[in-house]
């Protein structure tokens, strides 16, 4: 059975590692994305249930289309 805080924590690891791999700070991410950083913050420590929308806003900063971030959330480990 799937987890609520399993799912976010998974898919803040996500943004956390692509904002990695695309070098940017939280704040860079968040101005790219139109966001707040404390949001960033807070979806990378899985405290954010992310809208649909918002989860395209971050593709779109991270340069990744939208299912990238969500190829690994859900899953059983």
């Amino acid at each position: 059975m799937l987890k609520n805080d399993n799912i976010l924590l998974s898919f803040g690891e996500t943004i956390h590692k692509y904002r990695g791999i695309a070098g940017l700070s939280q704040e860079s991410l968040a101005e790219k994305a139109g966001l707040d950083r404390t949001y960033i913050s807070s979806v990378e420590r899985g405290q954010r249930n992310v809208s649909l929308l918002n989860i395209c806003k971050l593709a779109n900063a991270l340069q990744l289309p939208p299912s990238e971030l969500l190829v690994n959330v859900g899953r059983s480990a």
